[in-house]
């Protein structure tokens, strides 16, 4: 990479198109050094094009991997795979010059069992993109026993290589990964039998997980471990110290999920009546109190380090391209200022938790916590009972004397 921005010219098939692609970098919050490397980029595939005699129109999936495989031959160690390439072919894309990078389609019997199983989720089930991740993992290792690149053997499967396969899994899964599989195993298994690659309904073989709801205690953080937390943005770049301390603000106060802090946008921002507007679980909009050290937290990051673009998103990422912060990004805000920290194992959910107990130290009622959190059930919000220690002893019975 060079050490300052240079003025790059680029030459070949690509060239009519540098202009409106510097000014799209520049649009989108690239430093000038960082702007002139991908114009740099574009030189170097626009010359590879040229001495092949291909245009920019025949920029297909199959040409790109070529151009990559390429580059890596001669020695190059950045910008070596299509994510590299992203910016300036969803530019050229945009314009029409090049055709959309379509992956090729699902090779061998396995691959194609799963795309199948994917759209029934989707179109059939209706499951959210998220949830389909998580049962496409699963799926994929328990039809791996079954399906290989010499075909199918889900005909001769048996309800004891099913339960079989279930007590392997679970004996190194934690309680809530191995309820997620069994919910899978019995979604996949009615799948496959309603396409007619099992004669017999399989599904209500797979035995339950046993693990009682409300059995373990919710793992919060300290008032110190979260002042530790907060302390650590002060030690980032200013733009992204003052966002990911408002993200943490919102997680440790409200209780949000990292999935709901993605979401926010500009318009969810009710600062006449002090609210803010949650997108949660189920497509609901639910109302919530915004805390004064919360919403200051925000207009300091809106007032001097948001950057200017045209998304509504409340939380954009702090490198160009300037972009909304996706939920994984809000993870990793928590799990990077937790190692600077110096804490281990805390993650956005934790901070939900930690959220909670805070409500039922400052004497707040389960009722009123589980408002907050946006719990569908009060039994949801039950197991924070448990962390209240001075309100049980008031409820457990005096042990009984005998007498002698």
């Amino acid at each position: 990479m060079a050490s300052k921005a240079s003025v790059v010219v680029v030459v070949g098939p690509l060239e009519p198109y540098q202009a409106g692609f510097e000014v799209v970098l520049a649009e989108a919050g690239y430093t000038p050094l960082s702007a002139a490397n991908q114009v740099r980029l574009m030189r170097h595939l626009s010359i590879w094009l040229a001495g092949r005699g291909l245009e920019a129109a025949e920029l297909s999936l199959a040409v790109v991997g070529a151009y990559l495989a390429y580059r890596r031959g001669e020695g190059y160690t950045s910008w070596l795979s299509v994510r590299g390439l992203a910016p300036l072919l969803g530019y050229l894309r945009g314009l029409g010059v090049v055709p959309a990078l379509v992956r090729a389609v699902a090779a061998g019997p396995l691959e194609e069992l799963v795309e199948s199983y994917q759209r029934y989720l989707v179109t059939e089930r209706g499951l959210a993109s998220t949830t389909v991740r998580y049962y496409l993992a699963d799926a994929r290792v328990f039809l791996a026993c079954w399906v290989d690149v010499c075909g199918s053997r889900l005909g001769e499967m048996t309800a004891a290589q099913v339960t079989a396969f279930v007590v392997e899994q679970c004996a190194r899964r934690s309680v809530g990964s191995a309820k997620i599989l069994v919910t899978v195993l019995r979604s996949l298994l009615r799948f496959l039998l309603l396409e007619g690659m099992v004669s017999t309904d399989l599904s209500g073989v797979v035995p339950a997980v046993a693990g009682w709801r409300g059995s373990g205690l919710p793992k919060a953080i300290g008032t110190s471990d979260v002042a530790a937390l907060l302390a650590t943005c002060e030690c980032r770049s200013r733009v992204a110290g003052r966002r990911d301390r408002a993200v943490l603000l919102l997680l440790v106060r409200l209780g949000l999920r990292s999935v709901e802090v993605a979401r926010l946008e500009l318009e969810d921002l009710d600062w006449r009546r002090g609210e803010v507007i949650i997108r949660g679980k189920g497509h609901r909009d639910e109302r919530l109190p915004l805390p004064s050290d919360v919403g200051e937290a925000i207009v300091d990051y809106l007032r001097h380090d948001r950057p200017k673009v045209t998304h509504r998103a409340l939380f954009i990422n702090a490198r160009a391209p300037y972009s909304p912060m996706k939920t994984g990004s809000v993870q990793n805000v928590v799990v990077t200022a937790a190692g600077r920290a110096g804490l281990v194992s805390v993650s956005a959910h934790r901070l939900r938790h930690t959220a909670a107990t805070q409500m039922l130290a400052a004497e707040a009622r389960l009722a009123e916590v589980g408002q907050v959190l946006r719990h569908r059930s009060a039994a949801t919000t039950a197991i924070y009972a448990k962390v209240d220690r001075s309100r049980l002893r008031e409820l457990a019975a005096a042990w009984p004397q005998m007498s002698r």
